[in-house]
């Protein structure tokens, strides 16, 4: 079930990924070590017990990916049992052989703001960083992207990619279990890289908008998708201990201090698409993720703030270029 040979196939065949691939053996062991990760073998399990199912049609690009074809309620049930067995769901949402996974983010919501304001994907190389079980993964490559690199450290999400390709089927589109520090440095492959839900929980954001620059060939684009603050240039919020309940995020820019980073980083004509503040209907609790959500750390008083008072969730898009 877990296997990437094809993929590493697929690196073979781009110049500038080929070296990449010969090292990637190794990384893939280490972040899938059992020996670090003791879920793992319960999650290999879920995989296992996935059934056999054909697909004669897979969805890319739609708000549900997915694969359909033949099955029984019995096959059904089996599925969704499987699929159970990989909680929590994150991002999505998908559909598979009629079991429609109802992820905790309404993830296409993220795509349609962004869609029609990138630049066309239609052949390019692209990576995803922080992809999570790599919704946006597919559907880049939906949108036509030649091949597209997901890279998470955090093993559940690469068992729950591993689940969705063995219907999809597609040797085009992988997830990694490593981060961004793990590519090699000033690899330059890319054309399109995404950072989406990432920068504030860099400790350096500058370190990460280098290395994303770094992972762009040149005329490549970013697109980067991030908390924001309302307020002016200069301006940055630093929570003092947690904020919306995560513990990890470090800074909170304002839209036009976040555009002065990027030119800073080295990126050219950065460009805000879009600023949405986060509803409870685009995160939120379900039967695949139950856990608490987005409404048990908002205010509950004033759904403007946070638990602890700071601003509550607003997302900034911008797209910038690689000189």
């Amino acid at each position: 079930m877990i296997d990437y040979q094809a993929f590493l196939n697929r690196l073979d065949e781009i110049p500038e990924l080929t070296s990449w691939s010969q090292t990637l053996a190794a990384q893939i062991a280490a972040g899938l070590s059992e020996d670090r990760y003791g879920d793992l073998p319960r999650w290999k399990d879920a995989l296992a017990a996935l059934p056999n199912l054909s697909p004669e049609t897979t969805t890319l690009d739609r708000s549900r990916v997915g694969a359909d074809g033949p099955s029984n309620e019995e096959q059904r049930q089996q599925l969704h049992n499987a699929l159970k067995g990989l909680h929590p769901w994150r991002k999505g949402p998908y559909d598979l052989f009629g079991v429609h996974i109802d992820t905790e983010w309404r993830s296409d919501w993220k795509w349609d703001r962004l869609k029609d304001a990138i630049a066309p994907l239609a052949g390019r190389n692209v990576l995803d960083v922080g992809c999570g079980s790599g919704y946006h993964c597919w559907r880049m490559r939906g949108a036509g992207a030649n091949l597209v690199v997901g890279i998470d450290p955090t093993p559940l999400f690469v068992m729950q990619y591993f689940a969705l390709q063995k219907y999809l089927c597609d040797n085009s589109v992988a997830v990694l279990p490593m981060g961004i520090e793990h590519l090699p440095e000033k690899l330059q492959a890319f054309d399109t890289t995404f950072s989406m839900g990432i920068l504030y929980h860099r400790r350096s954001p500058f370190d990460h908008l280098i290395a994303l620059r770094d992972s762009l060939r040149r005329g490549g684009q970013l697109v980067l998708e991030t908390l924001v603050i309302e307020g002016g240039p200069g301006q940055v919020l630093v929570p003092e201990d947690r904020y919306s309940k995560m513990g990890n995020v470090w800074f909170i820019p304002t839209t036009d201090t976040l555009e002065a980073w990027l030119k800073k980083a080295g990126f050219k004509s950065p460009q805000l698409i879009d600023v949405s503040q986060t509803t409870c209907e685009e995160q939120r609790s379900t039967e695949w993720m139950t856990f608490h959500s987005l409404a048990e750390f908002l205010n509950p008083e004033d759904s403007n703030q946070t638990i602890e008072g700071y601003p509550a969730p607003r997302r900034a898009t911008f797209i910038a270029e690689k000189p």
